[in-house]
This record gives C-alpha cells, structure tokens and sequence, in this order.
C-alpha cells in the first residue's frame, strides 16, 4: 500500500495539477520552498473543482489516465462526474477500508451477502466486494447485487445460511419488509449482522430491522466516497453515526462553516474537509465531503484514529435514501424553468416522515405563491425526467415523492449570527 507523504502530496499537486496550481497562487510558503500547513491553504471549492476534472482538457489530473479504474461520481446527465483511481491508489483505498472492516468485527469464514449496487460506473459494489477480499480475516464473499429481487435474495441467503448481510438502508428494508410478509417460506432466513452504507440508518429503520430479525447487530460498514476516498470506520465502541478518521491515510479536518476555522474541541458542529495521502493523479486536498460533524473525544497525543459524530450534510449536496442531489445542479435545473417568475433563493429541506426521506425544494418567490403553485406539476415532472434515479427510488417506495414549497424570501432561512442563506437543512438529525 502506498501512502504519500504530506510535503509530496502537495508539492506534486501544485507542480503538474494545473487546477492546484491555480488555487495555490499567493501561498507564500511555496515560494520559499517550504510546505504549507494544511490549514494555511484554501479550501476546495466544489464547483470549480468539478469544472476543472473535465473529460477532454482536464485540469485537475496530475498525469493523463493510464491504468486502474473510472467511477461516475455524481451530476446530473446535463454534467457528468467522475472519479479515477491508478491501480496503486485502488488497490491502496481498498486495502485500507478493509482495515476499519476488520476492526468492526469482520471475522474469518463469515458468509456476507453484498447488496450494493453496480454498474453504470457506480462505485459501491465493486468497492465493497474488493474490500471485502483485502481484509486480513478471509470471508465468503455472495456477490447478490442490489437490484436482485427480494425473493432471490432471501433464497440465497437461507440456501447458504448467509449471516451478515450488506448493503445501503433502503434496500436493506424493504428486503427486510418482504421477508416479514412472506417469513414461512424462508425458515432458514437469520442473518446475525447487518452491514449499512451509503447513507445513515435511523432510528426508526434500525429499530424495524430489528423487530423483523430479532437480536441482529447493526452497524456501519464504514465511511467513505468515491470522491474523497476512506472518510471513517467503525468499531464496537462507536455508537449511532460515530466513525473513526484513518489517521494513517487521510488527514480529516472539521472546520467552522462559515469562518473555514478548524474546530479541535469535542460537541462544536463544522464541515468535514478530507485529504487523502493515499491519492495523487486526482489530488483530494482539503476537499469538503459534504457532511457536517463534530469531534467526540478530546486530542489525544500519538493517537490519530479520533472519534467523530455524523450531523447531517453539509451545504454542497442533499442525499436522501440513496439519490444525492446537488444543490448547484438544483439550480441549473431550476433557474430556465422559473425564468420571469420573480424566482429568488431557494434551498433543500431534508426530512424523514414514515420511515422514509423526503425532499422539499423551498422557494423564496416574490409573485403571488397561488400564480406560482400552477407551475409546480411541471416543474416535479420534469426533475423526475431528469433525475431517473430519484423517479425510480420514488416508484419502489424508498422516498417520499419530490415536494415544493412556495415562501417570501424572507422566511427562508438563514444563519443569525452571518445572515448568510442555508442552502440545505437537514431536519433528520433535529
């Protein structure tokens, strides 16, 4: 496994990534050939970073793609993502994800049912199936796939007494809710684990899944994205939403949201910033992952796998169930459509009703809301056109269906100490 140290990392970025090189114009420790602390640099700024990973003519690549592997990594079709990985930096991501899989309990001869999803350039399968063989406690491996219908599922996992099974929550619930419907023709059906990812199990899932499969333990599987890599682990002592940093490959830091101030003490919310030393031809420099946290335990000197506490997301993108939205790709959707409508701000309202999320585009508009309402049918039928995958997640009963909401600008809401609009709210963690 490689991992880069900090002074190559950043030397090689500004040198041959002409969009770091851009960024870190003015860095005066570069000029006098020192490194730079990591919080005396700027903080990535998403959009631009995106504009800058383009297809042809790329900016952010520190060498052409020559080996290893691509992933789409969010966008709407209008403007795609993506992620590379050489194959030394694959294998380096996988190997050491698979150490927080080991230190939450993975043991050897576990049979694991991997329900993630695959295909289209999409990461998690593959990822959670390499990982999966680079743990140091050797299991079996049942490569089921998430779009494998329940019935089939069940069959496997009770024909090959399947004990852990993986995947993100809402597949693993309606899995679990036909199973409840039809447990008489599948007795052999018993998983004594269940592995979550992709987005965050709440209590009311975990409590269900619970009530169907009496006595599973639940747990993260970890955290992680193909954008920034290993973000945290789990281990038996973490609890609801808690991850450790992999302090020996990624340097995680969580910073005031409004300031860019690191925060170092416990119970002081920010957004989580990520550097990975394991990656160099798509540098992830102080990259915002898009989630807010805060810091469980106090500094401990000579340990680097600190505790930390998921809030929610942060302002870049909204996840709800398994879809993200981005809230620039929001607003490139949104802006044609109410051209002329007095459309001001708007910003993302997250919340969890009935097991499910829900998503609420909340508009601030000046024009009389009851000329405004005509237009939200059209407006909800054509984000479902361009989004399938929030259409789909709808239609198989994993989401709440897209709704708006019509507001004077005034009543959107804002930061009181800055003023500034909240581009996404997350009422789940309320």
């Amino acid at each position: 496994m490689k991992i880069y140290s900090l002074a190559e990392l950043l030397r090689t970025a500004r040198e041959q990534s002409s969009y770091y090189r851009k960024l870190y114009v003015g860095v005066a420790e570069f000029a006098d050939g020192r490194v730079p602390e990591l919080s005396q640099l700027p903080i990535v700024d998403q959009t631009e970073f995106w504009a800058a990973n383009t297809i042809q003519h790329n900016q952010l690549l520190t060498r052409p793609m020559a080996d290893g592997i691509v992933f789409k990594s969010g966008g709407t079709t209008g403007s795609p993502k993506f992620s590379v990985f050489s194959q030394e930096e694959w294998d380096s991501f996988t190997e050491v994800f698979s150490r927080g899989l080991s230190a939450n309990g993975l043991k050897s001869g576990q049979r694991i049912a991997n329900l993630f999803y695959v295909g289209e350039l999409y990461a998690s399968f593959i990822f959670i199936m390499k990982s999966i063989e680079q743990a140091v406690e050797p299991a079996l491996h049942f490569p089921i796939a998430g779009t494998t219908s329940p019935e089939e599922v069940l069959k496997i996992v009770g024909d090959f007494d399947v004990d852990v099974i993986a995947g993100v929550p809402t597949t693993l619930l309606v899995l679990a809710e036909y199973f409840s419907r039809n447990k008489s023709r599948y007795p052999k059906v018993s998983p004594r684990k269940i592995l979550f990812g992709g987005e965050s199990m709440y209590s009311d899932q975990r409590e269900r899944l619970q009530e169907i499969f009496p006595g599973v333990d639940i747990r993260s599987i970890g955290y992680a994205s193909v954008d920034a890599g290993p973000i945290g682990y789990a281990d038996p002592e973490c609890g609801q939403d808690e991850h450790r940093v992999f302090g020996d490959a990624t340097h995680l830091e969580i910073v005031d949201e409004d300031t860019g101030e690191v925060i170092l003490e416990p119970k002081r919310p920010g957004r989580i910033l990520l550097t990975n030393r394991t990656r160099i031809l798509m540098p992830i420099i102080r990259y915002p992952v898009g989630d807010r946290a805060q810091w469980v335990e106090e500094v401990s000197p000579g340990f680097r796998d600190r505790k930390y506490v998921i809030l929610g997301r942060s302002g870049e993108a909204a996840r709800v169930g398994p879809v993200s939205i981005y809230y620039e790709d929001m607003r490139a959707f949104l802006a044609p459509r109410l051209l002329g409508m007095n459309f001001n701000q708007f910003q993302l309202v997250i919340a969890h009703r009935m097991g499910r999320d829900l998503l609420v585009v909340r508009i601030g508009a000046s024009a009389q809301i009851d000329e405004l309402k005509a237009f939200e049918k059209k407006v909800i039928a054509e984000f479902s056109t361009e989004r399938p995958m929030f259409a789909e997640s709808v239609a198989k009963g994993l989401i709440h269906p897209l709704e708006i909401e019509w507001v004077d600008p005034r009543l959107l809401t804002t930061n009181p100490r800055t003023g500034k609009l909240k581009r996404i709210i997350d009422q789940r963690k309320a």
